[in-house]
């Protein structure tokens, strides 16, 4: 049974994983992550990244619903996956291969990992978005925007 910090950095790992799937940070992070699990061995490298597209591919539905629940299974594959290579190693192993994975983990999925569809507002840290003097400023605006004094109600309106 692996200890505790080590289960947070199989969930960390998972996480990033399923975030990072159809994003711009994904291309690396799924290298990565194919590289930590094939251990230097090429074959299972390939494996990897055949598991990492199938994970890719699962996550692409249109439905909400099934867009959730979907997330929620491979989070919890890849977070079994990687607590099992680091179960299966033994003590020294094992800590070289967290390290490894925090690694890799700071370097493919901070930062870059933040995305946004068509019409949307991604932030990867704070947003200050302040108007003054009569503009308008916000994150996103749909079916747009007038700055002017209402129209006045005809007066036969009561």
């Amino acid at each position: 049974m692996l200890e505790q910090a080590l289960v947070v950095l199989a969930a960390t790992g998972s996480t990033a994983v399923v975030q990072a799937a159809g994003t711009e940070a994904w291309a690396g992070l799924r290298q990565a992550m194919a590289r930590w699990f094939g251990r230097g061995d090429g074959q299972r490298q390939q494996a990897e990244l055949e598991r990492l597209d199938q994970t890719a591919t699962a996550l692409q539905t249109p439905d909400a619903a099934e867009a959730e629940r979907a997330r929620l299974r491979q989070e919890a594959a890849w977070q079994a996956r990687i607590e099992a290579l680091l179960e299966g190693l033994d003590a020294p192993e094992r800590d070289r291969a967290a390290e490894e994975l925090r690694s890799l983990l700071t370097q493919h999925a901070s930062g870059g990992g933040v995305s946004a569809g068509p019409g949307g507002l991604a932030v990867g840290g704070n947003a200050d978005i302040r108007a003054e003097g009569g503009w308008i400023a916000a994150g996103v605006i749909q079916g747009g925007a007038h700055i002017g004094h209402p129209p006045q109600p005809d007066p036969s309106q009561g």
